[in-house]
């Protein structure tokens, strides 16, 4: 790990030369000060927030929608990497400028728009954001918000050094679910939680799988180049875009990533988790021959099950072991559930288990119930916590008012502050899934080190103590023209 993993230092460039050349990120003595002028709570003579988003195909589109739909935002800019993927917000925002490089973007219109929007693959979610928050733009970044956890710890101390507005996109933090979960949890209905399970029939892409050796051309609408970003330069394969990345760790972060954010939010609120001590897990293989366990380290497993044990909270009385279970695994059926009542949604869940009882949700914290269901009857509980107009609808646009609002100014359901620690500890739980099938050869003999063993980790200096071999994921080399981010 980077011995100044935790110095502050002055911030560097990380992108390409002639961005740097052009000072567009803060340096001494130049500073560019956005229109809401860095959370003083200054708001445009339009009153509106002026967003350029970066990605804006897929869940990108969604989120351009849900700005616009605000009343209190204009999207300004648009970019993308592939003009097939972004030809519906282009067409429906006619006056947005387009770009396909957010570099180039940043480095014209940096003075034109108050926040940045990021909705492109994991692997570059950190350095756009943080590119946007050196420039004193506020930011909403899809879920993880990194692919690394160096990179969500250096995000999140970025987004109070420079005082700026951020939410990730894990829209179900802003339903009703996680606050009446947290009253039903303050009131005592459970007792105290010593176990929580969350679980995912994701992924539903290919997982497990060798990496293609097909050569296939470059659709002539995509720019690879920009697309690959930080991660190692490699031909294109199809199929990878716009989707697929998810299950390859140089991009993506598999369904501990997908869905992570969604489903452990509600623990993370509830019981007021933050850093992880250890992890273990197991995942499932896949076998190409008789006896014969395929090694795929590229590609992320078929399916997991991981426990992580987070210290005692001011909301327990001891420690907390936290299951994840993807690829279609889930926990026992609780007794109090009937043969015919379905578990969590059907496909995913989390489950609190207390010394009193049990409550369950589904999907972003949605329909939270306890167990028994009757205990649900005439169920009447004070409402203690304030709601987010429109939930899960109106996640995009709490982010709006607060940046309209300045620094400091409104709560939101998903800072960085929350966000960090959550995104940190599902990241965690990817080292112990990627340390499984990591291999080390030792005298001619096939070593994993990382298998069958509980990782013991050191938050402060950001490291596995007992596994030296894992913390190689713990920060990633960007490939050459993309410096790591660092203060």
């Amino acid at each position: 790990m980077d011995k100044d993993f935790n110095k502050n230092k002055e911030p560097e460039s990380i992108v390409r030369r002639d961005f740097l050349k052009k000072g567009v990120l803060a340096t001494a003595g130049l500073m560019i000060i956005p229109r809401h002028v860095m959370g003083r709570g200054f708001v445009a003579p339009s009153d509106r927030l002026l967003i350029a988003s970066i990605g804006v195909g897929g869940k990108g589109r969604s989120d351009v929608g849900s700005f616009e739909k605000s009343g209190l935002a204009n999207v300004s800019y648009l970019c993308d990497v592939d003009t097939r993927r972004a030809a519906d917000a282009v067409k429906a925002l006619p006056k947005a400028k387009f770009y396909k490089d957010w570099r180039e973007m940043f480095d014209k219109e940096h003075k034109n728009f108050d926040a940045v929007s990021v909705s492109t693959p994991d692997h570059n979610h950190a350095i756009q954001a943080f590119s946007a928050m050196q420039l004193g733009k506020h930011v909403y970044v899809q879920k993880p918000m990194a692919h690394d956890i160096y990179e969500a710890h250096m995000m999140t101390q970025a987004a109070a050094r420079y005082k700026v507005v951020t939410q990730m996109g894990n829209q179900g933090s802003s339903n009703d679910g996680t606050r009446i979960l947290k009253e039903w949890y303050d009131a005592d209905l459970i007792g105290d939680v010593h176990t929580v399970y969350a679980w995912t029939d994701r992924p539903v892409w290919p997982q497990g799988i060798p990496w293609s050796t097909a050569k296939t051309e470059i659709p002539k609408e995509l720019d690879w180049d920009l697309w690959l970003g930080t991660a190692p330069n490699k031909n294109y394969v199809d199929k990878l875009v716009p989707f697929n990345w998810r299950g390859w760790w140089d991009y993506g972060t598999g369904a501990l990533g997908d869905m992570g954010c969604h489903l452990m939010e509600a623990p993370f609120s509830v019981l007021n988790l933050k850093y992880a001590k250890d992890v273990q897990c197991s995942v499932g293989s896949v076998y190409v021959d008789e006896f014969k366990r395929g090694y795929f380290p590229e590609s992320c497993p078929p399916s997991s099950h991981v426990v992580l044990t987070f210290p005692k909270t001011d909301k327990t009385k001891g420690e907390i072991k936290m299951h994840w279970m993807d690829g279609g695994i889930q926990p026992e059926r609780p007794d109090e559930l009937g043969a015919n009542e379905i578990f969590g949604d059907g496909g995913n869940g989390t489950l609190f288990i207390g010394t009193k009882g049990k409550m369950i949700c589904d999907t972003y914290s949605e329909n939270p119930r306890l167990l028994p269901l009757s205990r649900n009857e005439n169920l009447k509980i004070a409402e203690k916590y304030p709601r987010v107009k429109d939930g899960a609808s109106g996640h995009q646009k709490q982010w709006i008012e607060g940046c309209i609002a300045g620094y400091g100014k409104k709560e939101l359901s998903s800072p960085f502050e929350i966000a960090g620690p959550l995104t940190e500890a599902l990241l965690m739980a990817n080292l112990a899934v990627r340390g499984y099938d990591l291999h080390k050869e030792v005298l001619g003999e096939d070593v994993f080190p990382g298998r069958s063993v509980k990782l013991l980790w050191d938050n402060d200096a950001k490291k596995v103590t007992n596994i030296d071999d894992v913390n190689q994921f713990v920060k990633r080399n960007y490939r050459e023209g993309w410096k790591n981010l660092s203060f």
